[in-house]
């Protein structure tokens, strides 16, 4: 797949990047991006949750009347989950929602969402954008001359810059990732994937490395 690659000002340059087929150009596995998105967002939970239960909520132990000839029914002690202030049955316990995935099958939904993105011409390449210091208005222009200002944007870098990212922190609609931290379920969360240039030759030269 031959993308161009443009200016900050969006134009031309005149360069493009071949992105390699079987990254870009696969049949695309919906299952496999189920489980991959599924789970990311487990592991975003906390597990936190708890309930007290009968034994840990303040109360008297005593039984509350004698347990028959009193005409009504038989209680125990003011603890019981029955009464206000009683015990939770069956109550949320502190638990991981971790769900393990195989290597293979990360790669493979990865893959697939960046084919998703490639066959709907969602992927934008950039000349390697440089700042001498961080100015989130400067962005705001450069995302508007790749008319993708009004979009959910993933924005892809292939190192850190420092100030880059700071200038992308400020833009609550642009996400600021490293190439090696992208992950399938904010591939697929955003309408357009913006790489820069020296980001998405990495994916060409890892191609010739592997031939």
């Amino acid at each position: 797949m031959q993308v161009q690659v443009l200016n900050t000002k969006g134009k031309e340059t005149g360069r493009s990047v071949e992105l390699p087929e079987d990254i870009f150009g696969i049949e695309p596995n919906n299952h496999v991006m189920y489980l991959a998105v599924k789970q990311y967002l487990a592991a975003q939970r906390q597990g936190t949750h708890k309930v007290k239960t009968r034994a840990e909520v303040q109360g008297a132990s005593r039984k509350l009347h004698r347990q028959k000839g009193t005409g009504g029914s038989r209680k125990g002690n003011i603890r019981n989950p029955l009464y206000k202030g009683g015990g939770t049955i069956f109550g949320p316990k502190p638990h991981a929602y971790d769900i393990k995935l195989n290597r293979k099958v990360k790669d493979l939904a990865k893959i697939s969402a960046l084919s998703y993105k490639a066959k709907d011409n969602a992927i934008v390449i950039v000349e390697d954008i440089t700042m001498d210091s961080p100015k989130t208005k400067s962005f705001l222009d450069i995302m508007g001359s790749l008319k993708v200002a009004d979009k959910k944007a993933m924005f892809i870098m292939p190192e850190n810059n420092e100030n880059v990212q700071l200038s992308i922190r400020n833009v609550p609609s642009v996400l600021g990732v490293l190439l090696s931290d992208i992950n399938t379920y904010d591939i697929i969360n955003s309408e357009v994937l913006i790489l820069t240039e020296s980001a998405a030759k990495i994916f060409t030269d890892e191609e010739k490395a592997v031939a």
